[in-house]
């Protein structure tokens, strides 16, 4: 059967990501029969920029899909993919979000805590926007979000009418390394959680699960380069009785995470600023036609393949399994139905089935994933009625915030400061 001729949107075209995206695409071109590749940003200079980057590494690959630059969400229509990777304020509010928390004693980091808060408050009426643009001008579409945070986004746009997953590089990185590590990379991974506060459970091969082992050697996941690791010990991994993400280290060493961050002279997002305008640089060489290895810098190890990869499983049905955030069903029976969860799910033309995890009984994870859920249903919430006291509300409940005259005065400052931003 032949394939059909399909038209993929990128909104947000203009990050300095977006080239790794294109490598995929051009993998993964014998899969896919791509009619036009619509790149979106509001960042005209951006888009421009990474646009023809992207164009030459197409032509580069002996590829004449069309390729179009577009300014508004009227690039929509027709559309058979959208996928967003939008940062709402740039990397001046990501530098906020990191900053501000600081000075009350609260880590500052872009999807955990209260600066992840901020970036949900910020972005959710714009995905929603997206979302609606969608639901009317490309009803088939499905929509594959990278924007952070992701689990908190994937749950705001489960109450939507249009078909959303949200994806991470995290869970592939885990993963990956983790059965590198160990040997094994047949095993049949077991993976539980929600975006960024996930752990792998057992690692299944020939009839053994040798996670009791890997505990036991001190085995961890790789870390994301935009977080600043330590790693887990044998003692706090037989603790909780799995291999944590790396963004665990944020709950788990939350006093020692506070004062390195404080003794940083600079934010991440302010190092991750130097590097885009290095990266947008490089990209204006008419002469450059490949991803620059500086790009990996940037922490999206694996985002082409997590994004690609399910893009072509979906449109190709290939039944096969990718860790996505979307809603629990009956995966994990000691959620909610509607409850977004981050889960080995099978992907295909039909939809993502989240895979059941059976007789799963780790209090530790089953708590802190309930508590967590509680917070990012509330999150939701303060985004749409824009509400102090929800917002309040939603953040006495997140671990890495708790007490209430540091969260308060947080809050009012970090509100005045990225208020045109928000609702």
């Amino acid at each position: 059967m032949d394939k059909r001729a399909i038209r993929i949107v990128i909104i947000g075209a203009g990050s300095t990501y977006t080239p790794e995206l294109i490598e995929g695409f051009i993998e993964n071109s014998e899969k896919l029969r791509i009619r036009e590749l619509a790149l979106m940003d509001i960042d005209g200079r951006k888009l421009t920029i990474v646009g023809n980057m992207a164009v030459r590494m197409l032509r580069r690959a002996g590829l004449s899909w069309e390729v179009g630059f577009y300014t508004d969400y009227d690039c929509i229509k027709d559309a058979d993919y959208v996928l967003t990777q939008i940062r709402v304020g740039q990397m001046d509010a990501r530098i906020l979000d990191e900053r501000i928390p600081l000075k009350y004693g609260l880590i500052g980091q872009e999807t955990c805590g209260i600066g992840g808060f901020f970036k949900a408050l910020r972005t959710i009426p714009v995905v929603y926007e997206i979302a609606d643009r969608m639901a009317a001008f490309a009803p088939n579409a499905v929509m594959l979000n990278f924007t952070n945070p992701s689990g908190i986004l994937a749950q705001a746009l489960s109450q939507k009418n249009v078909k959303s997953v949200g994806l991470c590089n995290c869970p592939y990185a885990m993963e990956k390394s983790v059965k590198e590590t160990l040997g094994l990379p047949g095993a049949d991974v077991e993976y539980v959680g929600l975006n960024h506060l996930s752990w792998l459970t057992a690692i299944r091969y020939a009839g053994k699960d040798y996670l009791s082992d890997a505990l036991r050697d001190g085995v961890n996941g790789k870390a994301m380069k935009n977080i600043p690791a330590n790693g887990f010990d044998r003692e706090i991994l037989q603790a909780v009785r799995g291999i944590p993400s790396t963004y665990l280290e944020y709950y788990y060493f939350r006093s020692e995470k506070l004062k390195k961050l404080q003794g940083e002279r600079l934010s991440r997002g302010e190092v991750c600023k130097a590097l885009e305008e290095r990266l947008l640089a490089q990209y204006s060489d008419p002469e450059l036609c490949v991803k620059p290895p500086e790009l990996e810098q940037r922490g999206g190890a694996y985002y082409s393949k997590a994004a690609v990869s399910l893009l072509e499983a979906i449109e190709n049905d290939r039944g096969s399994r990718h860790v996505v955030n979307i809603k629990n069903g009956n995966a994990l029976p000691f959620m909610r139905e509607d409850d977004v969860v981050e889960v080995a799910a099978a992907v295909g033309r039909g939809g993502l089935t989240p895979i059941r995890v059976e007789g799963f009984d780790n209090g530790h994870i089953i708590g802190m994933m309930r508590a967590m859920k509680d917070y990012e249903r509330m999150a939701v919430k303060a985004a749409e009625s824009g509400s102090k006291e929800d917002a309040i509300g939603a953040l006495m409940l997140n671990p890495l915030c708790g007490d209430y005259h540091a969260v308060k005065a947080c809050y009012e400052d970090m509100y005045a400061r990225h208020r045109k931003y928000l609702k």
